[in-house]
């Protein structure tokens, strides 16, 4: 485990792998670094460098004040350009898979890559116009409720029931039970870039001037809405491939990390080559 300020945020990383090709992992909400450990196993041709991002595992915790969003952002940012000099493959899950595209689009010039497992960027869900982003906010209606009365664990509980797939929050252990509680007001912190797209990240031609090949990963068993949003963003990025994992939901980079990784390996090895996706 290493250490430094990053964007103002006081972070804590892990490097995963001593491949060629350097990689930089952002996790999902609610996890660490460690989230990326069987991922890397399965793909020895990276040196992936993965920090906890602001908020989440012995990084600084949020101020409560900032934009969250911004703040990762920057955060991610700034370990980006204290990596060994060369072109980085960016790899995201989930909240982070939505911080490695705002970094892609605002400073392209190092990436080699983007892999997006589930981008939660609801915001292209309502811009398709289809039913799935009214659902999406159906769905998650008695947990914004419970955040609102301050029921961390009721939130926590509504929270697991629609990304967590078969896994009862009462089933986890005790110690990751307490870890997501307490750290469960971090997903409204992410609403005005993730759902209100304050960030501009939809903005009219933003994406499709992205010069960086994308590759955008789901799992088959995932909510309806992660189809919504990578069926929208993969109309308007101009180099894109899809790819479904069978049997995944949501947390796929963890529970099928080596389906995922054979999925990468090919789009990599293209990207690393200069081969659009």
């Amino acid at each position: 485990m290493a250490e430094g300020v990053f964007g103002g945020v006081a972070t804590h990383y892990r490097v995963f792998g001593s491949g060629a090709a350097q990689a930089l992992a952002l996790h999902c909400s609610l996890a660490h670094q460690g989230a990326w450990a069987g991922l890397a196993q399965d793909l020895p041709g990276l040196t992936i460098t993965a920090p906890d991002l602001l908020g989440h595992g012995r990084s600084s915790d949020w101020d409560g004040l900032s934009d969250f969003h911004s703040l990762a952002t920057r955060q991610a940012m700034g370990l980006l350009a204290a990596m060994p000099s060369g072109p980085v493959h960016l790899i995201g899950h989930s909240f982070g898979a939505t911080v490695a595209l705002r970094m892609g689009l605002e400073d392209p010039g190092r990436i080699a890559s983007l892999t997006l497992f589930e981008p939660v960027l609801f915001s292209a869900a309502r811009a398709a116009g289809g039913p799935a982003f009214a659902a999406h906010m159906a769905a998650h209606d008695s947990f914004a409720k419970a955040l609102l009365s301050r029921d961390n664990a009721a939130a926590a509980e509504a929270f697991q029931a629609i990304w967590g797939r078969d896994t009862p929050f009462d089933s986890l252990p005790t110690a990751q039970r307490q870890y997501i509680i307490q750290r469960i007001p971090l997903i409204a912190a992410q609403n005005a870039v993730l759902v209100e797209d304050v960030a501009g990240i939809l903005a009219y031609g933003r994406l499709e001037g992205l010069g960086v090949p994308v590759l955008l990963v789901e799992g088959a068993d995932s909510p309806p809405v992660i189809d919504a949003i990578n069926t929208e963003l993969s109309r308007r990025l101009p180099q894109v491939t899809r790819a479904v994992v069978a049997g995944a939901g949501h947390m796929l980079p963890i529970t099928h990390a080596a389906e995922c990784a054979a999925v990468m390996r090919p789009f990599l090895a293209r990207a690393t080559d200069g081969v659009p996706g």
